[in-house]
């Protein structure tokens, strides 16, 4: 039985029954009960009342602040190692000849690259076979081999025509990578027979099991050639790198320049290589200092919301002055303006990022293009050294935000207060129905005894009233 007003209203003890002055109810106990415990209780619950309401404003305001904290650690993510500066790119001179891209481990520098030839894919054209794509070729055994793989083809009625044939080869769920097609011409249809992998080790080779039947006439492979006619060679492809012979069978080559993947698309003259150039990717960098700085000046929004004081309203926010939130804006700020390293670029200031009237910071974009271009690994360090900003940064919230953390311990002792004042409240309305059933037992015996009084007083007053009047003597 609990109430937030603190307010008392006078308390009426008369019975509002009529029955009263012939020996009825005296005071209205139900009543009189009801105000002298809401009296009892009131201060005490609205006590328990406004401390409740402050500890869960201050959980709240303890889980905003763990989630602004967790969506800064994000950002952090991108410059708090070494390895997140590991971003290169790699430019080609001439695109028409070859594209390409770095990766982490790729070491700057230029680089010529001559491209000789390309790798390409074998290609074989059979005879013509006059009566057509549904001509018969034969029935047996057909066994299809790609480089090193093969497969084999049993060749019945049901698929021994050209067409059949070019179908079953398609459909061999073991093919290797071989793509057949049936070529109408003039002079009949014919069987073309294409490698899906480059390289001169990828050749295309046929044997055949019928005894020299009908599929002797699709046989093909060193020492018989006759069948086919050759569209194109199975060959590797051929460049140099910074004058380095080599040969690929792919046209995408990832092992001649540690980190660099190329992309072959032509040739280049003899005495005119194309050149490759691998840098630090500055821009993408300058990306990720800015989402920093951006998400920086976010959670500086949050914290001031959750600490400041409003002189206009005179509200105070639910952790001013709480050390948990002093203190976390202390570890912040120390990491924020502390001075890594010894080179000209030991601070966030000296490469462009500087702080506002209002605790913000900005970032000036050429400033640290310039500074990553003059000192790249100086940079690096002032971010993702063993003492770099983002370092200390994402070190510090993780300890906060950790099991046993300081927000952690936080929350704990909140929740424990919040259930000690509920526990309050429990042991408020059962002292209260107490002292309601003692007060209600109280009052209905004093009512008893009233209402007695009050019937004797009624029977006392007619009694005396029925008595002769008692004459006096006339004195003379």
């Amino acid at each position: 039985m609990s109430t937030s007003s603190s307010t008392t209203t006078p308390v009426s003890v008369a019975s509002s029954s009529s029955a009263g002055a012939a020996g009825g109810s005296v005071i209205d106990v139900s009543s009189l009960v009801s105000q002298l415990v809401q009296a009892t209780e009131a201060p005490q619950q609205t006590l328990i009342n406004n401390q409740t309401n402050a500890v869960t404003t201050e959980i709240s305001a303890v889980g905003t602040l763990k989630s602004a904290l967790s969506t800064f650690q994000t950002s952090l993510s991108a410059l708090n190692t070494p390895v997140a500066f590991n971003s290169e790119t790699a430019n080609s001179s001439d695109q028409t000849v070859f594209t390409a891209t770095a990766s982490s481990g790729a070491v700057n520098g230029s680089f010529s690259v001559g491209i000789t030839s390309l790798a390409s894919a074998q290609q074989i054209l059979s005879k013509a076979f006059a009566g057509g794509s549904s001509a018969t070729v034969g029935t047996g055994t057909l066994s299809v081999s790609l480089g090193g793989s093969s497969f084999t083809l049993a060749v019945n009625s049901a698929d021994n025509s050209v067409a059949g044939i070019a179908a079953a080869i398609n459909s061999a769920q073991d093919n290797p990578g071989i793509s057949a097609a049936v070529i109408q011409g003039t002079d009949g249809a014919h069987l073309l027979l294409t490698s899906n992998l480059t390289g001169k080790a990828n050749t295309i080779q046929l044997t055949e099991t019928d005894g020299g039947g009908g599929l002797a006439a699709l046989t093909y492979g060193t020492g018989n050639l006759g069948n086919y006619s050759l569209n194109s060679s199975a060959a590797d492809a051929s460049f140099s790198v910074a004058g380095v012979d080599y040969t690929s069978a792919s046209n995408t080559v990832s092992d001649a320049l540690s980190g660099v993947t190329l992309d072959l698309l032509g040739t280049t003259p003899a005495d005119t290589p194309a050149t490759l150039t691998v840098a630090s990717d500055t821009a993408t960098i300058v990306g990720n200092v800015q989402t920093f700085v951006t998400a920086y000046n976010t959670l500086q929004t949050s914290l001031q919301s959750l600490g400041s004081y409003d002189a206009a309203s005179g509200t105070a926010d639910p952790l001013m002055d709480n050390p948990l939130l002093t203190g976390i804006q202390s570890q912040i700020q120390s990491a924020v303006y502390s001075l890594v390293g010894s080179s000209n670029y030991n601070s966030l200031a000296s490469v462009g990022i500087t702080s506002n009237a209002d605790g913000s910071l900005s970032l000036n974009s050429t400033t640290l293009s310039n500074a990553l271009t003059s000192n790249f690994s100086a940079v690096s360090n002032l971010f993702s050294g063993a003492s770099g900003v983002a370092t200390q940064l994402n070190t510090q919230i993780a300890s906060d935000l950790s099991s046993g953390g300081s927000i952690d311990t936080a929350s704990t002792t909140l929740v424990t207060q919040e259930n000690n004042l509920t526990a309050q409240t429990n042991q408020l309305n059962t002292q209260m129905s107490a002292l309601s059933a003692s007060l209600t037992e109280q009052y209905s015996a004093l009512n008893a005894l009233l209402s007695s009084l009050q019937s004797t007083s009624s029977y006392l007053t007619q009694a005396f009233a029925s008595l002769p009047l008692v004459q006096g003597t006339p004195t003379a």
